[in-house]
């Protein structure tokens, strides 16, 4: 039976993790999971975790007073104080239970393993330069059509993020759709050995996070640990055209589809039409077919992450009907790319959120077709962080 919220034990926690109770007769059934104090449940685990800014240890015992019936917690913060602090806070010997583990972030990687292994949704794991965030949204939308989907939300991409998304699966859902980011070799490699992905994607390389990578060719290796940690069961979406990746993705045994606007891609668009603000008419070809598709935002670059997500849906075995209507559904997303027309013939087009200096070219590649003659365009453009020594350049 698959793992759920509310029947959740301390001992079912211990399965998953490397861990002992440290107080508490492991009698808690957990109603949910946080690592923010400030949102835990009546009945909850808190997950304490060490950040730059913050201690979640300093917390625990907060948490404990909303209702919080356990708190995973270091060892060695047990030992130098956690113990002290239990028993100056009186609690209960038959209260809530309290794990030690060595590295709680480690463990909650570890947990969301378990939890994922539990439940019978296919799997997806997406990771990029750039677009990968609005492949996610397409591949949720095409699998939203006859599907439960689970998504992650915002920014919920990294070692917490991942890991929390995975521990909000229920039996109900069919299909898991994760973004992975990363800013340093490892992250990728340990997202993908923890969502166990069916299908791994990865949609480009470009210049990002070389604060962490130093160059391109860091990035594709980095990128391309996913594919060393795929199960061995999987399928790899990659793209076809963009060479780096390919050569850094190496032969092995993995199956693959590639997607890109070359011939030889097995997922690709002829016959690209940029229709301003309307959006972008192509024909999307698979296997020897083809039909007509369509989206609603603008923008070249946008058919490429189309493109993946159609070789995603394929892969998983969608027809091409529910491909096709998902893709023509995606509303866009704040802050990327999003277009806003005001009165006297003036474009906005807000592109605030974190960039990187590909998915930024991509878009700015894009405005051309946008406005008519006459008319004004106004780009509100965010920080691109994480570049290290090449900041200073891009952003000129």
């Amino acid at each position: 039976m698959p793992a759920r919220w509310g029947e959740l034990t301390t001992r079912e926690v211990l399965d998953a993790v490397d861990g002992t109770v440290v107080y508490g007769l492991s009698r808690a059934a957990f109603t949910g999971i946080s690592t923010d104090s400030r949102r835990i449940i009546s009945g909850g685990l808190f997950w304490a975790l060490t950040g730059n800014r913050h201690d979640g240890h300093q917390f625990v015992f907060d948490t404990l007073q909303k209702g919080a019936m356990g708190a995973v917690v270091s060892k060695r913060w047990w030992e130098a104080e956690g113990a002290r602090r239990a028993a100056d806070h009186e609690i209960p010997e038959d209260g809530p239970d309290f794990i030690a583990v060595d590295d709680t972030l480690q463990a909650l990687g570890d947990f969301g393993a378990w939890w994922r292994r539990q439940h019978r949704a296919k799997v997806v794991g997406i990771t990029g330069s750039s677009g990968k965030t609005t492949t996610k949204e397409m591949v949720a939308g095409v699998f939203g059509v006859r599907h439960k989907t689970l998504k992650n939300e915002g920014n919920f991409n990294n070692l917490i993020g991942l890991p929390l998304t995975l521990l909000r699966l229920t039996d109900g859902h069919d299909r898991a759709i994760l973004e992975m980011g990363m800013n340093r070799p490892g992250e990728i490699g340990r997202l993908t050995n923890i969502a166990a992905p069916d299908i791994g994607a990865i949609i480009n390389i470009g210049r990002a996070h070389l604060e962490g990578l130093v160059n391109l060719d860091g990035v594709a290796r980095a990128k391309c640990e996913m594919i060393h940690e795929m199960p061995p069961s999987g399928l790899m979406v990659l793209n076809g055209d963009d060479v780096r990746l390919m050569k850094a993705a190496g032969q092995g045994d993995l199956r693959k589809l590639t997607f890109g606007y070359k011939m030889e891609n097995d997922v690709r668009a002829t016959g690209i039409q940029e229709l301003g603000k309307e959006g972008v008419r192509f024909t999307l070809v698979y296997d020897h077919d083809a039909w007509p598709a369509r989206l609603r935002i603008p923008g070249r670059h946008n058919v490429s992450n189309a493109l993946a997500a159609a070789a995603v849906g394929f892969g998983m075995g969608e027809d091409p009907e529910t491909i096709i209507n998902g893709l023509a559904a995606y509303p866009g997303m704040d802050g990327r790319f999003m277009i806003r027309a005001f009165p006297g013939g003036v474009t906005l087009v807000d592109d605030t959120y974190n960039a990187n200096p590909s998915s930024l070219k991509a878009a700015l590649d894009a405005i051309q077709s946008l406005v008519g003659e006459g008319e004004r365009l106004i780009v509100s453009l965010g920080d691109m962080l994480e570049l290290g020594e090449a900041a200073i350049r891009s952003h000129r």
